[in-house]
């Protein structure tokens, strides 16, 4: 069973300020405040946004700014009581807000194809250290899911956030044992469902949510371009695509690595932005799970880039992303509601939406 739940999705710069603070800072006590059942801040390794600078954790510099998220999820009552706070404190930044099932209890395929239709995404948070036996969360979450036959998952280490509506920061010389982290995974309802169960096992208290997803792409066969839908929802606030890239950082495109050259061919198209995070661990296709070599060359960790078009640019951007991926990777496309985007009529305010 589910009950409806919004996700704030907040794009930015590291070292964006909200008067003397970090913007970053400033948003996670907002979620705290309010009492988040989960949000994490994600801190990404290359990207660019409105002002058209590039980020990359390349510079060896103290002055990095690289990309971060911040991620807010609760039920839709409270995401609403906060999401016009956020919009305020936003500056050339992107704001989001995503609709969600949060999952109370055990959901079975026909509940999730009726609800969501025949592509989901489960994303489930949990701390650092958390474990199913002897086995590290994240890795038994990832493994259980490819046996389960889900398209892909990736692992993502939060530095900053709150889980059951408890704030916990990263600190350089602690355990972090709960930092929160989250795992994203894609996939048929037939998958997810027959996972959703496996993970709620093997957790003491799991945070799980399931959202709306179309598969535009897999393993060099591009599905499906971005369906046409209206460029407003019925409050008035514009209607964008994600498109996610799931694939591993040491896929190449272009002569480089594959996250990199999507960023700069996005960038060199006038997208409005584009984020990569790295994770810590995953897969995507029938390829085994994988994550961090210590000694290796090639960084096998999965890599998430994520570009948010306007509707008009959804498909010259997937084109773009398919050229480039060839035959790596996952794609996906989700429509997300904009709340804030310099200069975009109708953002910066936060009305009612109704989930559907």
């Amino acid at each position: 069973m589910s009950v409806p739940a919004l996700k704030l999705s907040a794009y930015f710069s590291e070292r964006d300020r909200c008067g003397r603070r970090l913007l970053g800072d400033v948003l996670l006590e907002l979620f705290a405040e309010h009492g988040a059942a989960a949000s994490v801040l994600l801190r990404g390794s290359d990207g660019f946004g409105r002002m058209r600078s590039a980020h990359s954790e390349r510079s060896l510099t103290l002055s990095e700014d690289l990309p971060v998220v911040a991620l807010a999820l609760d039920r839709k009552e409270r995401i609403e009581a906060l999401a016009d706070d956020a919009a305020a404190l936003m500056g050339n930044g992107i704001l989001t807000l995503e609709r969600a099932q949060l999952l109370d209890e055990a959901i079975t395929q026909r509940e999730l194809e009726a609800a969501l239709g025949e592509e989901v995404k489960l994303t489930v948070y949990f701390g650092r250290r958390e474990r199913c036996g002897s086995v590290p969360a994240y890795r038994a979450l990832s493994e259980a899911l490819q046996r389960s036959g889900a398209d892909g998952a990736s692992a993502l280490l939060g530095v900053d956030g709150t889980l059951h509506g408890r704030r916990s920061r990263a600190r350089l010389v602690a355990r972090n044992a709960s930092v929160p982290m989250m795992l994203i995974s894609v996939g048929g309802v037939e998958s997810i469902a027959a996972a959703a169960a496996t993970l709620r096992a093997c957790l003491a208290n799991p945070l799980m949510t399931l959202e709306r997803v179309r598969i535009c792409k897999r393993e060099g066969l591009l599905l499906e371009d971005p369906d046409r839908r209206p460029e407003r929802d019925e409050r008035g606030r514009a209607l964008w695509r994600k498109l996610t890239v799931y694939a591993s950082r040491a896929a190449r495109g272009d002569s480089r690595p594959l996250h990199r050259a999507l960023i700069a061919a996005l960038r060199s198209s006038g997208a409005p932005g584009a984020t990569m995070l790295g994770g810590v661990y995953g897969f995507h296709g029938a390829r085994p799970p994988h994550g961090e070599r210590h000694f290796g060359i090639r960084r096998h960790a999965p890599a998430l880039t994520i570009a948010i078009a306007p509707p008009e640019r959804a498909g010259e951007e997937l084109r773009l992303i398919d050229r480039i991926t060839r035959d790596h990777g996952l794609v996906t496309s989700e429509l997300v509601p904009v709340l804030h985007l310099p200069g975009l009529p109708g953002s910066g305010s936060a009305p009612s939406l109704p989930v559907r």
